[in-house]
């Protein structure tokens, strides 16, 4: 079980990584509605990186919405106080973990064996 101090903590990393991930939705907007700005004069090379430049940001902007449902989902377990229990075994997820990864809904132990299963599955 966390402390109150280790709680605000993990909110505190967790409020830091939705503001960062909003200045990031800001400028991924700024950057899009600026893509088809001075387009006279450009020559194949500068198209050509502009949409490799635009694919990456789409593929960022991709990621970034599905880590924000994360941590949307970490605030309500924070909330419900279930934040440090693993959803697998329901054994106490250590802080240091939290603090590393705030979103996190497994134990090292059930993670690791995960890794483990999936690591098999793709041999096969």
């Amino acid at each position: 079980m966390l402390t109150p101090e280790q709680t605000q903590e993990v909110k505190k990393a967790l409020e830091a990584d939705l503001t960062r991930l909003g200045d990031h939705a800001h400028s991924a907007l700024e950057f899009t509605m600026d893509r088809d700005r001075d387009r006279i004069g450009r020559d194949s090379m500068d198209e050509a990186t502009e949409e490799e430049t635009y694919s990456t940001q789409l593929r960022l902007h991709d990621r970034e919405t599905f880590l924000l449902a994360k941590i949307r989902e970490a605030m309500e377990r924070l909330e419900k106080g279930q934040i440090d229990e693993c959803e697998e075994c329901a054994e106490p997820i250590g802080y240091k973990r939290l603090m590393a990864r705030p979103v996190t809904t497994l134990c090292f132990e059930c993670k690791t064996a995960r890794e483990q299963v999936e690591a098999e599955e793709r041999a096969e």
